[in-house]
């Protein structure tokens, strides 16, 4: 499971220019999964997410979390996170996982941040336009391979 996080002061995902979820200051978790991943690396992901203290302090340190500030999610399926490019110059997805069980795994990363957190979607598998104003920026990059 991959999982880019951008901390944003707004964001917002369209389809076919209809807003269909947006969120004030907080994250935007872009998500990818292969057939390898299952619901107890997906729970740690979400755990792992919530705990992040990536927004700042009184004292302008990163030191907040989203609970701290309050913030809101705003969250993306993304297959194309497990593009392979290493081979040509178009990406292969073969790593990516298959469109039921990463359907099904996005659906209950998202149902775990809800329980503490307003979580806002786009539509799984839908051509979506995303739009958002970093915070910093501040962007990671987390990969359930290296993490557990």
């Amino acid at each position: 499971m991959r999982v880019v996080i951008q901390r944003v002061k707004e964001a917002q995902v369209s389809i076919s220019n209809m807003v269909v979820g947006e969120i004030g200051e907080g994250l935007v978790i872009l998500v990818g999964f292969t057939d390898e991943d299952d619901q107890a690396t997906t729970l740690k992901m979400a755990k792992k997410v919530s705990a992040l203290r990536i927004f700042d302090d009184a004292d302008g340190k990163m030191n907040l979390s989203l609970k701290d500030i309050g913030g809101e999610i705003l969250s993306i399926s993304q297959f194309t996170l497990y593009g392979d490019a290493k081979k040509g110059n178009r990406p292969s997805f073969t790593n990516a996982a298959n469109f039921i069980v990463a359907n099904e795994l996005y659906n209950y990363f998202n149902h775990c941040l809800a329980q503490d957190y307003k979580v806002e979607t786009g539509e799984f598998g839908a051509y979506m336009h995303v739009e958002l104003v970093n915070d910093g920026p501040v962007t990671l990059i987390l990969d359930s391979k290296e993490l557990f």
